[in-house]
């Protein structure tokens, strides 16, 4: 395959979020997919796919019959494939940070640049940019499908496709529509959802919640609550979302959900990966069990492994208000404090504010408004804000940094 790829793709807008149907062949998708249980990697011996991982396939001698059909002349497979982009195999979500502070432990090693992304052309019409061969894209839906290829004839990798393409996608959501669909067709073990995405489907015990479920949980909560700024401005789309950041230009702002999640789970974790490894280890623990497997120095780290959780979303809900009061409320259509870099940096500023204020014991609107009233003033239409990448989240964070008295952040040790 020649990256970058490029493929049309129509834009489809749901209740759930937003998701992209495009066309890919066979070749380019088993390159750059995995499950959790299956990836393929090309063998130059054999000039052909190998797999690995089948020991927790569903089925693996689903493949060969599969891979028959796929060998026949009348083969046709006119349901899509369901993936999850933007995906790191071993760290879930691919955060786009340009400077992470000193304390984050789970270091970006993806270039943004590889990152799938989509852009509105002039007709309205939509295309979906690939940029590389890394394996970035998670199998929500479909995996005996697309795996079933590299049991069949080479020429058959040529064959398109079809494929729903969700960008920035929190892995629960991923479970949970993975249930949704399977329950919906045939009844599903739900030890299997469990087992391959690390989620139950049930109302599990909220003691037993990894810290993305959390986050989750809370970003959802955000969506509805009457109290809370992001009332309705939540929404299940892409981070670099073309149409969210034109929406967010008309003043009717809005933000992703990945984006919440993100910066919420930050607050108790800096390696997400390894705590919901450890909850999983064996038989599934509390979160208590977790506390001495390693050293995290995030700010609510301890109410998360003591489960105040209440005492979490009180925190993260006063400090929005106090950003609506601060920030929002006044912010131009042009501001960039009302985009994603926006709000991503004020949820990094949330990070540092957030012990300092535990111990102070005063956790309230008011006191959130105090702290950030000196920086009300700065103008973030200002042209030196308007950068949408991870360097314009940097600008802001220290810009507000600096009004604060807040000491810059090291420089952190950025691994290849």
């Amino acid at each position: 395959m020649n990256f970058p790829f490029t493929a049309k793709a129509l834009r489809v807008d749901q209740p759930m979020g937003t998701y992209y149907i495009t066309t890919l062949p066979a070749r380019l998708l088993i390159e750059v997919a995995y499950s959790d249980a299956l990836s393929a990697t090309w063998s130059e011996e054999d000039q052909n796919y190998r797999l690995y991982g089948t020991q927790r396939l569903r089925d693996p001698k689903r493949l060969k019959p599969i891979a028959a059909y796929i060998d026949r002349e009348d083969a046709a497979f006119p349901n899509a494939i369901i993936v999850a982009a933007n995906q790191e195999k071993d760290t879930g979500l691919v955060e786009e940070v340009e400077d992470p502070d000193e304390e984050t432990e789970e270091k970006p090693v993806t270039n943004p640049d590889d990152l799938w992304r989509v852009i509105e052309k002039y007709d309205g019409c939509h295309e979906l940019i690939i940029p590389s061969a890394r394996k970035l894209v998670s199998v929500i839906d479909g995996q005996h499908r697309l795996f079933s290829f590299a049991e069949a004839m080479s020429r058959r990798l040529d064959m398109q496709l079809i494929c729903a393409v969700f960008l920035d996608l929190p892995r629960p959501y991923q479970a949970q529509l993975f249930a949704t669909i399977n329950s919906n067709q045939k009844p599903v073990d739900k030890s299997l959802t469990y087992e391959m995405f690390g989620y139950n489907i049930e109302e599990e015990d909220e003691a037993y919640w990894s810290p993305d479920k959390l986050a989750v949980y809370f970003t959802r909560r955000l969506a509805v609550d009457e109290k809370s700024p992001l009332n309705g401005r939540i929404i299940i789309a892409p981070i670099r979302d073309e149409t969210l950041e034109k929406i967010v230009g008309t003043g009717r702002w809005k933000v992703s959900t990945a984006v919440i999640v993100e910066g919420i789970m930050r607050l108790f974790t800096t390696n997400p990966k390894s705590d919901t490894a450890a909850l999983l280890k064996g038989r599934r623990k509390p979160r208590s069990a977790i506390a001495s497997v390693r050293s995290d120095r995030s700010p609510l780290r301890d109410l998360y492994i003591g489960q105040k959780d209440a005492v979490i979303y009180t925190i993260v809900l006063n400090y929005l208000v106090a950003c609506e009061q601060i920030f929002w409320s006044e912010a131009t259509a042009g501001s960039y404090i009302t985009k994603t870099v926006g709000v991503q940096a004020l949820l990094d500023i949330l990070r540092r504010l957030a012990r300092p204020m535990l111990e102070e014991r005063d956790i309230s609107v008011a006191a959130f408004t105090a702290r950030l009233a000196d920086a009300g003033e700065i103008d973030f239409s200002a042209i030196e804000f308007h950068n949408a990448s991870g360097a314009g989240r940097s600008d802001i964070r220290r810009a507000i940094e600096g009004a604060l008295g807040l000491p810059p952040l090291g420089r952190p040790k950025i691994t290849a």
